[in-house]
């Protein structure tokens, strides 16, 4: 990550912001400037509780509300309501109004969120869920962020194993990424039949060749537009399988490893397919940017490559050598293939050149086993390229020039920082997260996006970032870094 040396400080100066090494840190805090694009925050957070047919219930915050919840939960405490402002009752509708609306469950009764042993009862099942696993971050200074994180995503997480990207009508989808990383969080934190659950979605919704849309419908009903394939899914969903059968305890994982080998065999036979050709390197497809792809890029290429290294494990850990042979030498291809196009340069967004972007994290660990050639260097070097006034980053140093910081681009980094095998790296990870922690909603969650000026903005919380940091935090414990005590 950047280090706080005169090298860049001018450089940042340019470019819009000030920046301030922070006392005995390695990393540097962005003093925000008052200028930039404005987006609306779109909902402060989400509530659960019981609905009337016994399942969960989830609600969308308006904007600015500072919700109490329940120790453990995100139920919201019966003492701190205002049964005046319930009187309108929960939006059904739910457009972007500025009240109470529900995302997913039976229809309820506004008046049941008032009853305090329905409110009681529902948080002690969240409090028995949260010590059925680790507390990322439990002991240490991110230990409310770390809760916070994974009770949203649990909150996000459908009973089907839809895991939704955020609460917001027009994010109430499942991306394969997303989902992904939700499924990788659940289970590095002992939650392993949610991932399960949310893996089996995929699974369900994979189509027959075995590869994924960019999106679904959270009833798997199918896909809500048109905006078609998109090749990243597969190697994110490869990586999650992976994820979770490590994380499945020994007497499990045979069980487990069955349940997920549709999903693994369909999803590694279309990676192989893509591979396959005499130069390796994929077609182009759109990426977590999700715009129209001009050219081939490294946040479609590196995943592909996380996920054909997860298949060779995976199938290596089941016994199948030539399984895993071929996984295996299909990802040494690949590898030498995106040191050669893209690393030879930098490693830029597009395999034909310019700017780079958040994708250089896809291939450092934990998404590969070493970091490919050149990788750690032009990682730190983005830092610089896409750091915002308010001391997030953006998508990439290519994005425009609106002085927004998107939460899932920092806490990806916060990821690969405590991931990294350098002690400044993961203190670096340790200011990420502590840049996060400061500009959640009044809530208490993750926003998409935050402003110049330092506001939360857009849809909150979003599971992508959600995930990334209870991921960092997990990393960050098990190196016995402070921040991730647990």
């Amino acid at each position: 990550m950047i280090r706080a040396t005169p090298s860049w400080r001018p450089l940042a100066a340019l470019a819009g912001f000030v920046l301030v090494p922070a006392l005995g840190l390695t990393a540097a805090t962005a003093v925000a400037a008052p200028s930039g694009e404005h987006i609306d925050l779109y909902q402060d957070g989400v509530a659960v509780t019981t609905g009337p047919d016994g399942g969960p219930a989830v609600l969308r915050l308006a904007p600015g509300v500072g919700a109490t919840y329940l120790e453990g939960s995100r139920v919201l405490d019966p003492a701190s309501l205002d049964p005046g402002a319930l009187a309108a009752g929960v939006d059904p509708a739910d457009g972007e109004a500025d009240r109470l609306a529900q995302v997913a469950g039976a229809r309820l009764d506004a008046t049941a969120l008032l009853d305090p042993a329905l409110a009681h009862q529902t948080a002690t099942a969240s409090r028995a869920w949260l010590a059925s696993g680790v507390v990322p971050g439990a002991g240490g200074p991110f230990a409310a962020l770390g809760e916070a994180a994974l009770l949203d995503l649990r909150a996000l997480t459908l009973d089907d194993g839809a895991a939704l990207a955020a609460p917001s009508p027009k994010w109430r989808y499942v991306w394969p990424r997303d989902a992904s990383f939700t499924a990788a969080a659940f289970a590095r934190t002992g939650h392993v039949d949610d991932a399960r659950a949310v893996l089996g979605f995929l699974a369900r919704v994979q189509e027959d060749d075995g590869s994924f849309h960019a999106r679904y419908l959270p009833d798997g009903s199918g896909v809500p537009d048109d905006r078609g394939i998109q090749s990243d899914g597969v190697g994110w969903a490869l990586w999650a399988a992976d994820v979770v059968l490590e994380e499945t305890p020994a007497a499990d994982r045979a069980e487990v490893a069955a349940e997920l080998r549709p999903l693994v065999d369909a999803a590694t036979d279309h990676a192989l397919e893509l591979v396959d050709g005499e130069d390796p390197l994929p077609p182009p497809s759109s990426d977590y940017w999700e715009v129209e792809p001009t050219s081939l890029t490294l946040g479609t290429a590196g995943p592909l490559l996380a996920g054909l290294e997860a298949a060779a494990d995976v199938y290596a850990a089941a016994g199948e050598a030539p399984r895993a042979h071929e996984a295996t030498l299909a990802a040494a291809r690949l590898r030498m293939a995106v040191e050669r196009s893209f690393g030879s340069q930098g490693y830029p967004r597009h395999v034909t050149g310019g700017a780079r972007d958040a994708s250089t994290a896809f291939v450092l660990p934990p998404f590969q086993p070493e970091p490919l050639a050149g990788a750690d260097e032009a990682w730190r070097t983005s830092v610089r390229e896409m750091l915002r006034p308010a001391g997030g980053l953006a998508p990439g140093a290519g994005w425009r020039a609106d002085g927004i910081s998107w939460t899932p681009q920092t806490t990806l980094y916060a990821l690969a920082a405590a991931s990294s095998s350098d002690p400044e790296d993961r203190a670096d990870a340790e200011e990420w997260l502590r840049w996060v922690d400061d500009h959640r909603t009044a809530s208490g969650a993750i926003p998409e996006k935050v402003l110049a000026d330092g506001s939360p903005a857009a849809v909150a919380p979003l599971s992508w970032s959600s995930a990334l940091v209870v991921l960092a935090l997990v990393e960050l414990g098990a190196q016995g870094t402070p921040g991730g005590a647990g």
